[in-house]
């Protein structure tokens, strides 16, 4: 009578602590509005997010990088060193090209969904914020 009883328990153990690993591995994960900056390349390149959302770049190159957008959208970032971030929160819906300006071939875009979902076709050209 009391073996069921005690693997019941371990066997409910087990599973808590599985499942207690796997959210701390969600946990270590970069947040969906991060960009890395390594290896001269922008990672994710292009970002899709909600309008509202602040959008973090972190240098994580030997090197240091700016970001700078293409059409002056946003403010540029200072030189980042080694990893120091820079973020922007962006409010209007549109797609944002950026570039790093001190090595102008690497490029991204972020793109700023509605808070509704919706995608809308604005472009950053005149979804300055």
């Amino acid at each position: 009578m009391l073996r069921p009883i005690v693997a019941t328990f371990l066997l409910g153990a087990v599973v808590a602590s599985v499942f207690a690993a796997g959210v701390g591995f969600a946990r270590a994960e970069e947040p969906a509005s991060a960009i890395s900056i390594d290896n001269f390349s922008f990672t994710p390149a292009t970002l899709t997010v909600k309008a509202g959302t602040t959008v973090t770049w972190t240098n994580k190159d030997d090197i240091p990088h700016g970001i700078g957008s293409a059409n002056k959208a946003f403010k540029k970032s200072k030189a980042l060193d080694t990893d120091e971030s820079y973020s922007f929160t962006f409010t209007t819906p549109g797609t944002y090209q950026y570039f790093c300006y001190l090595h102008p071939h690497m490029v991204g875009s972020i793109v700023v969904e509605s808070t509704t979902g919706s995608v809308e076709s604005t472009t950053a050209s005149n979804a300055t914020p």
